[in-house]
């Protein structure tokens, strides 16, 4: 019996034995893809940002093979949109995404180059889109477009609006490609305008930083004003905003003090070239370079 007992532990412990010559085999394609990713998810950077940015000439990329260092490097786009890569030559990078030219750089590495390549491509310098930010700003002029920019961002690159901004200021995107600066604020060019408020795009109102595109015109126009003048907490002159009516300039002004009236308001504006004193109610709509004079209440 101590005989048999031994004998099937020895043949046990030599099948056993044999196991790990069965797990060496190579595995299949399908099972060394998902073995191949969760070994480098340790060694790769963070997510790479602005996917939405289509790469064009002059971009300068970062393009990341692991565990080939060779291969790792910065390539830049040339004029016809491609870029030279080590043993799979001329690669097509202009016009795509990055997220499709990792994916076409992996693809050509993988047929019979390299085993399961893991690629990443990032842009080191942004050369190719730019947008233009003009009129009331500090510095006005052309900004490369980075990733997927934001109008909050393009109007920091400018310095910011002057105190003699408007409080609206307008996205013109061209429909045509290369239509530039030049024909922007023709009210008869192929374009698209959108109006933005800045105090709200100021205040992180949802939906107004947008993102902007390659040939974008940012432009902020010069405020347009109004005075007011009489008995308020703080006679002056203030920035218009559209649709302001008559009793949101009493309010931008401090409010009445304490002998103002809300009855008995008059106007001062240009009527057909001539300076006209008309009456106004609180409802009326202010318009560019009023006065409006309020009087005295008399109880």
């Amino acid at each position: 019996m101590t005989t048999f007992v031994a004998a099937t532990w020895f043949l046990t412990f030599a099948l056993g034995a044999q196991a790990p010559a069965v797990v060496q085999t190579p595995a299949p394609p399908a099972a060394a893809e998902q073995e191949k990713p969760a070994a480098a998810k340790s060694e790769a950077p963070t997510p790479v940002p602005a996917q939405r940015y289509v790469v064009g000439a002059d971009d300068l990329l970062t393009v990341t093979v692991f565990d080939e260092p060779d291969l790792s490097g910065k390539y830049r786009v040339d004029g016809d949109g491609s870029i030279t890569f080590p043993l799979i030559g001329r690669v097509q990078a202009a016009g795509v995404t990055i997220p499709v030219l990792q994916e076409r750089i992996r693809a050509m590495l993988a047929t019979g180059y390299i085993r399961y390549p893991q690629v990443r491509v990032e842009i080191d310098q942004y050369k190719s889109q730019s947008v233009y930010v003009i009129g009331e700003v500090r510095a006005p002029g052309k900004y490369m477009l980075s990733g997927s920019m934001s109008l909050i961002e393009a109007l920091a690159l400018a310095g910011s609006p002057t105190t003699a901004a408007s409080n609206e200021l307008i996205v013109v995107h061209p429909k045509k490609p290369g239509q530039g600066t030049q024909n922007a604020l023709d009210p008869d060019a192929e374009v698209e305008r959108t109006p933005v408020n800045l105090k709200d795009l100021q205040l992180g109102k949802a939906g107004l930083d947008i993102a902007l595109q390659d040939g974008d015109t940012i432009y902020v126009p010069k405020a347009q004003i109004f005075y007011i003048n009489g008995y308020v907490i703080h006679p002056g002159s203030y920035v218009l905003d559209p649709g302001m009516t008559v009793l949101q300039a009493i309010s931008l002004a401090g409010g009445l003090s304490e002998r103002g009236s809300d009855r008995g308001i008059k106007i001062v504006r240009m009527v057909n070239g001539r300076r006209e004193e008309v009456d106004a109610k609180v409802t009326d709509l202010v318009q560019a370079n009023d006065t409006i004079l309020i009087r005295q209440r008399f109880f």
